[in-house]
């Protein structure tokens, strides 16, 4: 049985791998060791975000790609990256939706937290640039 420590440095190990193979566009192969990382760990907030990623750019989908990265930063609130991916999720899919509503209120998510990107982080860039983008859609 492994200890602690070990399981610990299994986990990091398979998260390096499912990131490497997302990073070389495995994404079935990435998603099946997020989700065995998931197993052993669910509050994993790497493996959430790794997750994230290939549903987001393997197969759009965006539902699950949202829910995920949702998590990521529910588990790590400070980490930037994760909130970043979220936010931009959330604009590539808000002109998809066919409720406008919905749509709207997706944009309004995505602004809120690009706003607590620099709140955390003032001079992101990235975040700036898309508050910039959604300004002039009346966001």
């Amino acid at each position: 049985m492994l200890g602690k420590h070990e399981e610990k440095l299994d986990l990091a190990e398979l998260l390096s791998r499912a990131d490497a193979l997302r990073y070389n566009g495995r994404y079935e192969e990435a998603e099946k060791l997020y989700l065995q990382i998931l197993e052993q760990e669910p509050n994993n907030s790497a493996a959430h975000h790794g997750l994230g990623l290939v549903y987001y750019l393997h197969g759009g989908d965006f539902e699950k790609s949202l829910n995920e990265f949702k998590k990521a930063v529910e588990l790590d609130p400070d980490n930037v990256l994760y909130r970043l991916d979220w936010a931009k999720a959330l604009t590539t899919v808000a002109p998809l939706e066919e409720d406008p509503e919905k749509m709207m209120w997706l944009l309004k998510e995505a602004k809120t937290e690009f706003e607590r990107i620099l709140e955390i982080d003032p001079e992101n860039q990235e975040a700036i640039k898309q508050l910039i983008y959604l300004s002039e859609w009346g966001v």
